[in-house]
């Protein structure tokens, strides 16, 4: 008996039904309509979508298994970041599988450009994820992360949704300190304790 034999395995994807997946995963890539088409096709493969989501362009949301990826209300989802929602090899057990969700991104959470969202993640209500950000654990409600892999920097006063002012969302964010009294450091050197010169999620 080989190793591979021994390894946990998913269930296979029926070639018709998967191929499918993938072709509506490919037009949402590029389709112009943040808050119609590409929420729509992403739909059609399965992902739980809320109300009021926008999904930027070069989404790449879960190949195999879109309907293990569920997303909240008024969300935003920048351009190119990509949400994996399985790895090889470690399937959830056979009664989970049906219902099964490894990524839930909740109400009014904002996932900046070119993230990553690893499986078995919560991004809870109002989170932020700032542009690169690499998420392999789950990120407690307004929170600020960031870096590979992505840490807490600062707590959120209001939630960034597409309708909430950048200048007024940065004015009410706290840095989160260490017990030294030190702001949270990125691996950029560091977050300083002005909320004007705190990164901008989205760049």
């Amino acid at each position: 008996m080989t190793a591979k034999s021994l390894r946990p395995q998913f269930p296979e994807e029926l070639l018709l039904r998967g191929s499918w997946k993938r072709f509506l995963q490919l037009i949402a890539l590029f389709v112009p309509g943040q808050t119609t088409w590409r929420v729509r096709l992403h739909r059609w493969r399965g992902v739980h979508i809320g109300e009021f989501v926008h999904i930027g362009t070069a989404v790449m949301i879960e190949t195999a298994f879109p309907e293990w990826v569920s997303i909240g209300n008024n969300v935003v989802i920048g351009m190119r970041a990509t949400l994996i929602a399985h790895f090889e090899g470690n399937p959830p057990p056979l009664e989970q599988l049906k219902d099964n969700i490894s990524i839930r991104i909740e109400d009014e959470a904002f996932v900046g450009p070119c993230s990553l969202i690893m499986p078995n993640v919560t991004i809870g209500r109002g989170a932020v994820i700032t542009a690169g950000s690499v998420v392999t654990r789950s990120v407690p409600p307004m929170t600020m992360v960031q870096g590979n892999p992505a840490r807490p920097i600062a707590k959120c006063g209001i939630p960034l949704t597409f309708r909430t002012p950048l200048k007024e969302f940065l004015l009410q964010i706290k840095p989160i300190r260490s017990a030294r009294g030190e702001s949270a450091q990125a691996d950029d050197g560091g977050v300083p304790s002005d909320p004007h010169k705190i990164p901008n999620p989205a760049i």
